[in-house]
């Protein structure tokens, strides 16, 4: 099962039909729609057809100077009349008028001094450019652009609700390392990390995809509940950052609200990351020692 969410994961673009994601699972077609949807707490298609709409519906936002019907193309819809019945069904509004109005929503002053002005019009300002004496955020992070190299991680896919749950977070890692420690694994110094393959503000709590991961060697074999993949890598927007708990969020909103607008960068597919630096419980105050990753390419 965790091969087949990877392999969907990958190929939104490709056309996937049941027989074809059930040999990957090495199920049988019966069984494995059954399977996955006791699993995922949904069928197969409805899985595929909603990463599609989001990731679609990020695109139209970070990436707005495509047409949407190459958006809809890259998200593996059939044509674009496909794409705007899917899509004004599940966000109740239009593909162009989405993303007008959450460009708008964080450049509310350009969008007022324009307003009437269509969008990519010579009146309308770029709204790369959002104005910089309102931040979201007074948090002053240092961010670097870098290239992060592919990696192979062990790991645990939770999905569900994960936010400030410290709790979730101790007994995922817990396993891992449960099932790290006697191959080998843990010495002499893991590198663990988080990974988020949902944007919050687009799919319900209920459905996120978190990803608990522990670098490994190459060629190291997944058991149980325990897969193993490749990172993809890439240039990712990074900030080390040394916060309590309750201040993780306000950082990724300067990364993502205040750093990125202005950065000439937008975000990519992959998933956001948290490399962890230290046990917080050896910490005096009990601080996270974190490095923040926004994957990224240039406008």
């Amino acid at each position: 099962m965790n091969r087949v969410v990877d392999y969907i994961q990958n190929h939104l673009a490709d056309p996937m039909d049941l027989e074809q994601l059930a040999g990957v699972a090495c199920f049988s077609s019966f069984h494995f729609h059954r399977l996955f949807r006791a699993w995922m707490g949904e069928t197969l298609q409805s899985f595929i057809h909603r990463l599609r709409l989001e990731k679609a519906a990020q695109l139209l936002v970070f990436d707005q100077f495509r047409t949407i019907s190459d958006i809809a193309s890259e998200c593996g819809f059939s044509s674009s009349g496909t794409f705007a019945r899917a899509f004004k069904l599940a966000f109740g509004t239009s593909a162009g008028e989405w993303r007008k109005r959450k460009i708008c929503e964080t450049n509310r002053k350009s969008c007022e001094a324009n307003e009437g002005a269509p969008l990519g019009s010579s009146k309308a300002t770029d709204t790369r450019n959002r104005h910089k004496e309102k931040p979201m955020t007074k948090i002053p992070l240092q961010v670097r652009v870098q290239r992060l190299a592919p990696e192979t991680v062990a790991y645990i896919r939770h999905i569900g609700p994960y936010k400030g749950d410290t709790t979730l977070f101790r007994r995922l890692f817990g396993q891992l390392f449960a099932w790290a420690g006697p191959r080998g694994l843990m010495e002499p110094e893991p590198k663990y990390l988080s990974l988020f393959q949902d944007n919050p503000n687009l799919t319900p709590a209920a459905r996120q995809r978190l990803e608990v991961a522990l670098v490994v060697p190459p060629g190291t074999a997944p058991g149980g509940e325990v897969g193993v993949r490749m990172t993809e890598g890439g240039l990712d927007a990074t900030a080390r950052i040394r916060v309590l708990l309750e201040d993780f969020a306000a950082q990724w909103d300067a990364l993502v609200g205040d750093w990125l607008p202005d950065s000439g960068y937008q975000p990519d597919h992959r998933p956001a990351m948290e490399i962890y630096l230290n046990n917080p419980d050896s910490d005096p105050e009990g601080r996270y020692h974190v490095e923040i990753c926004l994957p990224v390419h240039p406008l």
